[in-house]
């Protein structure tokens, strides 16, 4: 009887030795003459246990993990002989990080091959086209309006909304554009969904093009993304061998890689480069809803909404609208990152507390220090202390206590962590990422940068104290986009909510 290894092929498994491990395995079972079969799947998102192997049984998966290529030949015989195993993590379904996840965008992660569409289907997959199909463009926008699906790169803003005015604006072509720049620090959910589940983003991306009358889409990715480009790039191939993608199915898609510049998560700048320009901010109005890339209406969703919009429609907008709370519809999948002791990603329905998060799933911090400081959001998200751990993983929770969801990142700091420095790179990171068409962002930042070095020094700490504040009310307001625009949030929250880190003394000549 041949025996069935599922050994993840993610980035983050690879890097710690993935690749390494299947192939031993293969070694190792001929010189043992065990018949097996390996299954390279995506990660299920627990990457302290990468990388974690899964053998089939009779009573479903056993899960072993971090597997090292030294521990191949005795996991190998244990295995055969049903013997138990130190590394033994039991049903992965019972490990308590996946057991407390309601996992909807993710939930083929990790268990399919990610470029099998017999696996695909097997799980789940074509079903909310299907459905689409079967109700028609304005039921699919309706049905997506009625979810509570929201944007989930960032601004949280209504999909529906944003399908329906595409679907209005009359036009000879439209097109359905997926963000997936994927440039926020401590962020990997785009990246692990186009590695585990790509067809979930082509069966989405369809699904947008027949509710608002689109034929044609654009995936936008980000160079430092090599594995995700490949895994795509095979599936979008494989899809139209099928009839999946293509003229016959009325929508067909290509991918566009970035040269990796964080302005080009911004949609309009996107746009400049995928049409063939440096990626600069656009003024608004007008709306890329109304004329958008190649001056048509175009629908721009992150990926990760786009890869929802098949649960919803298999399943229904009131299955969906049933998890979360208050405006926040659905589930998010929340990537814990930075010093922490249980770093992945965690699929949730919106209300967890950021302590929740913190303190029980990601396990506290590695180092074993207390946690000072979690920043949500991406480098430009606000700085948490743990004062704020009470407050729900919600998009106007947040907003109230001057905080950003974004994409969905969360990196923990232990007490060790300098919180003028913090915001100091904030600063630094606006200056060197602007596109430079504003002046708030481009010399706002720059000016920003010198004058925390000041702070830090210890020079006039109150009068340089005013003038960052100053700068930041100028940026929040004055620049073309959020990245300017946003800038503001980590460097105003570290003043505000960790002072002690901004009185210095003076720095003498001779220290210096």
């Amino acid at each position: 009887m041949t025996m069935r290894l599922f050994v993840p092929r993610d980035a983050a498994a690879r890097a710690v030795g993935a690749d390494k491990v299947a192939a031993l395995l293969g070694d190792e079972a001929r010189r043992q003459g065990i018949e097996i079969e390996i299954v390279r799947t995506g990660s299920r998102g627990l990457f302290w246990l990468e990388p974690m192997v899964e053998v089939e049984t009779p009573h479903g998966r056993i899960a072993f993990g971090p597997v090292t290529p030294h521990d191949v030949p005795g996991l190998l015989t244990g295995i055969a002989v049903g013997a138990n195993h130190p590394l033994c993590l039991g049903r992965p379904e019972e490990i308590p990080f996946l057991k407390r996840q309601t996992r909807l965008t993710f939930a083929r992660c990790g268990i399919v091959d990610p470029l099998s569409l017999a696996d695909w289907r097997a799980h789940g997959g074509g079903r909310g086209l299907e459905r689409a199909r079967s109700l028609g463009a304005a039921k699919t926008l309706e049905e997506v309006t009625k979810s509570g699906l929201r944007g989930r790169g960032g601004a949280g803003f209504p999909t529906g909304i944003k399908w329906k005015t595409v679907a209005d604006a009359p036009a000879d072509r439209k097109y359905i554009v997926c963000n997936a720049d994927e440039g926020d620090s401590g962020t990997f959910a785009d990246r692990m969904l186009l590695e585990g589940d790509p067809f979930a983003l082509i069966e989405g991306m369809a699904i947008a093009g027949l509710a608002v009358g689109a034929t044609k889409g654009y995936v936008y990715i980000r160079s430092e993304y090599p594995d995700a480009v490949r895994t795509l790039e095979r599936a979008v191939r494989l899809a139209e061998a099928d009839g999946l993608l293509g003229a016959g199915a009325g929508f067909d898609m290509e991918i566009r890689v970035g040269a990796g510049a964080y302005v080009c998560g911004e949609e309009t700048a996107m746009l400049e480069s995928i049409e063939g320009r440096r990626g600069q901010v656009r003024a608004k109005p007008p709306l890329p809803a109304h004329k958008g890339l190649f001056g048509r209406p175009t629908v721009i969703n992150n990926l990760i909404s786009l890869a929802t919009v098949p649960w919803i429609l298999a399943e229904g907008a009131e299955a969906y609208a049933a998890f979360g709370m208050g405006r926040s519809r659905g589930t998010m999948p929340i990537q814990l990152a930075g010093n922490v002791r249980h770093g992945g990603l965690f699929e949730a329905a919106f209300g967890v507390t950021l302590g929740e998060l913190v303190d029980e799933i990601g396990g506290g911090t590695r180092s074993g220090r207390p946690v000072r400081a979690v920043q949500v959001g991406g480098p430009l998200g606000a700085y948490f202390p743990r004062a704020l751990f009470d407050t729900a993983f919600d998009y106007e929770a947040f907003a109230a206590r001057d905080g950003l969801i974004g994409h969905g990142g969360v990196v923990v700091f232990d007490d060790a962590v300098d919180m003028a420095r913090q915001a100091r790179f904030a600063m630094e990171f606006c200056a060197l990422e602007s596109c430079g068409k504003c002046t708030p962002c481009r010399i706002g930042s720059t000016r920003g940068v010198e004058t925390i070095d000041r702070i830090i020094r210890g020079e006039q700490t109150t009068a340089n104290l005013e003038l960052v504040e100053d700068l930041c009310q100028t940026m929040k307001f004055g620049s073309l986009c959020a990245l300017g625009g946003f800038t503001p949030y980590p460097v105003m929250s570290a003043i505000r909510h960790f002072p002690e880190d901004f009185v210095r003394p003076p720095v003498s000549a001779a220290a210096e």
